[in-house]
């Protein structure tokens, strides 16, 4: 690869205006954009570029600072791997960090490996263009500039796009109104206020809590009811910082080995294979321990039906429990899919918030919303007059942020019609047709079924390689070939269906929380140790599926 990429492009003939060139660009500066740009720029020695349209790094967590926002992975392994050194620097203060606690580390990250000079914020990527006779990428941002480069990296994100439901007679609502994914820098203040929270996933179930404490009165407007695990968030002592530095190496062979990117074992058990006082005390004890573990009670708790009722009715009964008012528990009880098979929410107090005299719930399933009105939201049998309303409703995952991006591949094709069907790829790596474009955390990777740094620093290591080989070799281009792409298709469905995750039809995994968007189940749920020994061979075995010229 010729080092006079560097070098300043001329673009016209009067040579009035010129184009940036580098040998890669990275669209987005959260974990995925900083450690790509950290390996291509000081491990491969490429120049290297970040754009990311907000004013700091941190990606999905610069926007998401909405009240109760926190990782439902533990911090100590919720962050990167690769530097000893930083690993050793850095002390986590609680279970499960908040939002500005991780985005401290991400600039501590930035700020120890001087990453900042080479990213370039409150800066948009509009379009991206392969041009075929020089190999290369015309990248254009919103000011109205265009850079070149031969490798183009997406690290968008795969929660970042906000999905705001189109509701009738929003723009006349007098109150404000939020989106979870796109919360103001300043803290909101709900104090004496009428409020109501649209949406109760993971986020909903989040901010439910903290704004119940602060509202005159909270309205939750719930769609599907959920099921959650306590988190048992606590601060880390001493103790437990001793304990993570010395056990770091296991902690993170754990993470890289398992199915998900987790550091903790699953049990080889059947919940089916053992007796109903066994398997009552083995989910108490998870209970009582809190978090994602609770799905690690049982190896078949996602294979298996039956032995997913086991556990999905256990919690059907804790909310029974938790939750006075028995219409009201009834309400909250999920029916309509089984446990884990949506995103599993862990939670700080959020069935215990219903017995709140300032909390009432509105199953919207029943008696949907019918508009938005000057002074709060109409159903169909009843309007709540509000002065705040929050929009808990998710983004339009995996695949929403890169396709508001106009990409162009050979023949200028575009990525948002060559994935008007579904998101069709390789290895959620790369796609057909588009040359040297790259994706971190794509659809059709592990992504969100995963602890997410253990699967971006596999993906990031995979992109750094193979760009590196593509070096040592002399080529200049590199895409998947469609025979490939179709069979990781058929591979990512094949290993859904080898689950109950489809079986969760209002999942935004099927991207079933975005009308109009096309149905297809998005993550590779084969595993995340099994996909990374699987990437490995491939590029092993002369990039098998690939076409390199």
């Amino acid at each position: 690869m010729s080092h006079a990429m560097n070098d300043v492009a001329r673009t016209s003939a009067d040579q009035s205006e010129t184009v940036e060139t580098y040998d890669a660009i990275i669209i987005g500066a959260g974990f995925s954009g900083l450690y790509q740009l950290h390996t291509l720029r000081d491990q491969l020695n490429l120049s290297a570029v970040v754009f990311d349209v907000a004013d700091d790094v941190g990606g999905t967590w610069y926007w998401n600072r909405y009240p109760g926002a926190r990782c439902d992975s533990e911090s100590y392994y919720y962050c990167y791997s690769f530097s000893k050194e930083l690993q050793e620097d850095w002390r986590w203060t609680e279970l499960y960090p908040q939002h500005d606690e991780i985005r401290r580390y991400l600039s501590h990250v930035a700020d120890r490996f001087d990453l900042r000079r080479d990213i370039r914020l409150k800066t948009r990527v509009e379009s991206a263009v392969f041009e075929e006779e020089t190999n290369t990428w015309l990248v254009s941002i919103d000011a109205g500039k265009s850079y070149r480069c031969r490798f183009l990296v997406s690290a968008v994100g795969v929660l970042s796009s906000t999905n705001v439901p189109k509701i009738s007679g929003l723009e006349r609502f007098k109150g404000e109104w939020y989106h979870t994914g796109n919360w103001p820098h300043q803290p909101v203040d709900f104090s004496g206020k009428a409020v109501g929270i649209i949406g109760t996933g993971s986020t909903g179930i989040q901010a439910t809590p903290v704004v119940a404490d602060q509202a005159k009165h909270l309205t939750v407007f719930q769609r599907t009811a959920n099921y959650s695990v306590p988190a048992r968030n606590r601060p880390l002592s001493q103790e437990d910082q001793q304990w993570i530095q010395e056990n770091y190496d296991e902690i993170r062979l754990k993470a890289k080995t398992s199915s998900n990117g987790h550091p903790f074992d699953v049990n080889q058990q059947s919940a089916l294979e053992v007796s109903e006082e066994v398997r009552r005390q083995r989910y108490e004890d998870a209970w009582k321990a809190g978090g994602l573990r609770f799905r690690a009670s049982y190896k078949d708790l996602l294979q298996d039906k039956a032995a997913n009722d086991t556990a999905s009715e256990f919690i059907r009964e804790k909310i029974r429990q938790v939750v006075k008012d028995p219409e009201t528990a009834e309400k909250l009880t999920p029916r309509d899919h089984p446990f884990a098979s949506k995103r599993p929410p862990i939670d700080t107090n959020y069935f215990e918030t219903f017995n709140r005299d300032n909390v009432s719930l509105v199953d919207v399933k029943t008696t949907p919303i019918v508009e938005i009105t000057e002074a709060g939201i109409k159903t169909s049998d009843a309007e709540y007059p509000l002065d705040v309303i929050i929009f808990a409703t998710g983004f339009d995952a995996m695949t929403g942020s890169l396709l508001k991006i106009d990409i162009r591949g050979v023949g200028g094709r575009s990525l948002k019609e060559t994935w008007a069907t579904g998101p069709r790829n390789y290895l959620g790596l790369q796609v057909p047709h588009f040359p040297n474009f790259f994706m971190v955390m794509g659809p059709g990777s592990p992504s969100v079924l995963t602890n997410n740094p253990v699967a971006i620093e596999q993906h990031v290591e995979w992109i750094r390689n193979c760009i590196g080989d593509m070096m040592g070799r002399g080529l200049t281009r590199i895409e998947p070939d469609l025979t490939a792409a179709d069979n990781w298709v058929d591979e990512v469905n094949r290993a859904a269906n080898k689950t109950l995750l489809p079986m969760a039809s209002s999942s935004w995994y099927l991207g079933a929380n975005v009308p109009g968007k096309p149905r297809a189940f998005m993550p590779y749920a084969g595993g995340m140790a099994y996909y990374a020994d699987l990437c490995k061979e491939i590029a092993g075995d002369d990039y098998r599926g690939f076409i390199t010229r």
